[in-house]
């Protein structure tokens, strides 16, 4: 099949890589000549585990390529999948659709012959309806059929969740597209991954949905995590006991500082928006969008109270930047949030993250730089984890320790066993563990 990907971020990149390594012709357009020249001189614009070898492999065997030319590519192709950002619009929380909208006019001006057109933009629900009428007015004679096909891809395993997908949803409205888009995902299909034709709208709707479910659980589960520090339980024995029901499952029950990233704080409020304008609210995600938002801040306040209440003038050492580990995201991540509440405390932040620095530079430019854990600890009075990458689960504490001016480890993931960090002589705060949130003090030597 001839695909072209309008779009070469996060989806588009990863989905046309992943569409050539099954035998397709891809071209990826975007009209960042910047990003597009990085592309074609075999550099990755973005993070994410494996995907500079799978992009160097397809364009070495000619099935990849890389252009800001939408019209010639379009004109020749099978499918046209929009794979564009979708942003919280300012000052309402709607999706931003400028850029599907113009990308579905060029893609009007320029098709030839019958051609599928597929969202893969996460977009609310009756986006279809308007790429299909704005392709319509930009060429009359256009012979087309738009599909939704939203991704379900993580940040850090997006490579791995496209190949071995749970299920893929496609929407559509006219027949004619079930067989190109099953075409596209014949080497999925084959392997037993679960095709789901539906209607337009419902696919779209589908991963508001699933994210929206989602980001629930994670807000239910710190939610739980209060409650435990309050009563003397312990949150991950909880997530445990629960997580080993069947209809709960042990997916995204992991108490933490709130979640961040590209999607769930947009798609959440975005499908708020769109429930709202429908005479439909839906009061539990709203509500778990209010309790992300207070949460984060929440979790400065706790590093505050772990070095006694006041933190004017004291050095904090943050490890990790990005909203989770193996991206190099900094879209709402909770360490922001955090960072500013010990700024606007007084504290002095010195922050270190294997892959974000260079992205949260650009949102957080007055907090100390460091080039390891270790350097992030000198003269610290409380180091505090904020994202789980691995190269903060095994570290040397007794190291840590000595480059600190007060010990105090804020374990805001859980990483750490109590009785470890206690012995090696920090106090320890972590989250839905202890009593009533207090920090664990260390044990004698």
């Amino acid at each position: 099949m001839r695909i072209v990907m309008i779009g070469s971020g996060y989806v588009g990149l990863v989905s046309g890589a992943c569409f050539a390594d099954f035998g397709h012709q891809v071209v990826c357009v975007d009209k960042d000549a910047t990003k597009v020249n990085k592309l074609n001189a075999g550099g990755i614009p973005i993070y994410e585990p494996g995907l500079d070898e799978l992009v160097a492999r397809n364009v070495a065997a000619g099935r990849l390529s890389f252009t800001t030319e939408l019209a010639g590519p379009v004109g020749d192709a099978d499918v046209v999948f929009i794979g564009v950002g979708t942003p919280a619009r300012r000052g309402d929380g709607h999706a931003d659709l400028s850029y599907v909208y113009a990308a579905a006019r060029e893609i009007g001006a320029a098709l030839k012959g019958f051609t599928v057109v597929v969202t893969k933009s996460t977009v609310p629900v009756g986006t279809g309806d308007e790429v299909e009428r704005i392709i319509a007015e930009e060429n009359p004679d256009a012979d087309f059929a738009v599909a939704s096909n939203p991704e379900f891809l993580r940040e850090g395993a997006a490579i791995e969740d496209f190949k071995r997908p749970d299920r893929i949803v496609v929407g559509i409205e006219d027949e004619r597209a079930r067989g190109p888009m099953t075409e596209v995902y014949r080497p999925l299909f084959l392997n037993q991954s679960p095709l789901l034709f539906t209607r337009r709208r419902t696919s779209e709707l589908i991963k508001y949905a699933a994210n929206a479910f989602l980001a629930m659980k994670i807000t239910f589960i710190n939610e739980i995590a209060d409650l435990c520090e309050k009563v003397g339980a312990d949150v991950q024995d909880v997530s445990r006991g629960i997580g080993l029901d069947n209809r709960i499952g042990s997916k995204f029950l992991h108490a933490g500082p709130g979640y961040g990233g590209s999607c769930f704080p947009k798609d959440t409020l975005a499908l708020v928006k769109t429930a709202e304008d429908n005479g439909a609210p839906i009061r539990l995600i709203e509500t778990t969008v209010a309790v992300n938002d207070t949460r984060k801040r929440a979790m400065a306040r706790k590093v505050i109270a772990a070095v006694g209440g006041e933190v004017r003038g004291k050095t904090i050492g943050v490890l990790g930047l990005t909203f989770k580990p193996n991206t190099d995201d900094m879209r709402d991540s909770p360490a922001i949030a955090i960072v500013q509440v010990l700024q606007d405390a007084g504290a002095v932040v010195r922050g270190y993250d294997p892959e974000g620095m260079e992205a949260a530079k650009v949102v957080m430019p007055d907090i100390t730089y460091c080039n390891s854990a270790y350097d992030v600890a000198e003269g610290a009075s409380a180091v505090v984890i904020v994202t789980e990458w691995n190269a903060f689960r095994a570290l040397d504490l007794s190291r840590l320790k000595a480059k600190m001016e007060q010990p105090v480890l804020v374990d805001l993931r859980n990483i750490y066993r109590e009785d470890e960090v206690t012995r090696a002589g920090f106090a320890y705060s972590s989250v839905g563990r202890g009593t009533a949130g207090d920090p664990v003090a260390p044990t004698a030597d």
